[in-house]
């Protein structure tokens, strides 16, 4: 079941912000196969001092605009999946929100089911 997390800098509209979990949680579904409401993403923004990362790393060219997002997941976890997800979060993000391909970071982080609790202090099985 995944969990994303959302970081930019601070300013973005609440739409924006709406938009872009949107569209993460529509590549977690549609791409990774994660079931259907199985929504839980935290956006965070940040001022520009506390969201640090470099601007040319590996020949990018990130902005302002730089968004990182980081799913935790138990599904997807094979190199065709996560590769269709960043194609697919990136192309989504810069159609519909105009964002730059080189302002899109995406981790991924794999665990086990017995690594979550949905409520309850009972594990998940």
């Amino acid at each position: 079941m995944p969990f994303a997390r959302i970081d930019l800098i601070e300013g973005k509209t609440s739409e924006y912000r709406a938009a872009v979990a949107d569209i993460v949680y529509k590549g977690i579904v549609d791409v990774l196969k994660a079931p259907d409401g199985d929504r839980f993403i935290v956006v965070n923004e940040h001022s520009p001092e506390n969201l640090i990362y470099d601007p040319n790393f590996l020949g990018m060219q990130r902005s302002p605009g730089f968004l990182l997002i980081q799913v935790t997941s138990t599904v997807g976890n094979n190199t065709g999946a996560k590769l269709a997800f960043y194609r697919f979060v990136a192309d989504e993000l810069a159609a519909k929100l105009s964002v730059r391909p080189d302002d899109v970071m995406i981790n991924m982080v794999y665990v086990d089911q017995s690594d979550w609790s949905f409520g309850n202090g009972e594990p998940w099985n």
